[in-house]
């Protein structure tokens, strides 16, 4: 879901509880994150921008390789190499929910009516180019904007799309597109929303064109970063 905080609703030091999976913001005496361990008993926290796990009340950075799982569902990466394989062999694997998948080839949730989108999403995840470029998320990184700008948000968070879709260490065998399909509402002023169907055909012109324009691409058909 959108990394906000679930009391206060914001996205500033966000810290997800590993217990119940709620998202709290701060960690320092009395913040949600304080009082949710101390009502709760609930003492594992993870912060969503650093990746750092920490135990509460107490306030110390827990330091454990054994929770690399968790991070790298939360932010997969790719090496070049990984990505040079991918198409050439096709390898299930198997969810700690015990279920088998083939990376690539996972369900998005359908929150209410966003199949639409989903099906677009996911056939664009299975266009090499446009999937290699996605999945190194340094193709992109360092793109000037202009201040304000919003539209990158959609670069941005179809990138985590594509690298959660290709996990080869998911949790389970299907992704939420919550985050992404937000951004696409709030980029398209609400002409592409979640609690309405929409066309597919048009969903995609509007996509393939807002990413084209925020990676540098202009309406005289200058090419961006990736086509």
């Amino acid at each position: 879901f959108e990394k906000l905080c679930s009391i206060s609703l914001s996205h500033i030091n966000v810290y997800a509880c590993l217990v119940c999976g709620k998202y709290f913001q701060g960690r320092g005496l009395k913040s949600h994150a304080y009082i949710h361990s101390v009502q709760l008993s609930h003492h594992v926290f993870l912060n969503l921008h650093t990746l750092k796990f920490y135990c509460l009340p107490d306030n110390y950075e827990i330091i454990d390789s054994s929770l690399e799982d968790i991070t790298y569902v939360l932010k997969p990466t790719f090496t070049a190499q990984h990505i040079a394989h991918l198409d050439k062999q096709a390898k299930l694997s198997r969810a700690y929910d015990g279920t088998t998948y083939l990376p690539g080839i996972v369900g998005l949730n359908n929150i209410k009516a966003n199949d639409y989108a989903n099906s677009v999403l996911q056939a664009l995840s299975n266009v090499p180019p446009l999937r290699n470029y996605f999945l190194e998320e340094e193709n992109y990184r360092r793109i000037q904007r202009p201040p304000g700008d919003i539209m990158f948000l959609l670069v941005q968070r179809f990138g985590e799309l594509m690298r959660k879709l290709w996990n080869p260490r998911n949790f389970k065998a299907h992704v939420s597109p919550h985050e992404m399909l937000q951004a696409v509402v709030l980029c398209s002023k609400k002409n592409f929303q979640i609690t309405k169907q929409g066309d597919g055909v048009e969903f995609l012109s509007w996509f393939l064109n807002a990413l084209h324009a925020a990676l540098g691409g202009t309406k005289r058909k200058k090419k961006s970063e990736w086509g």
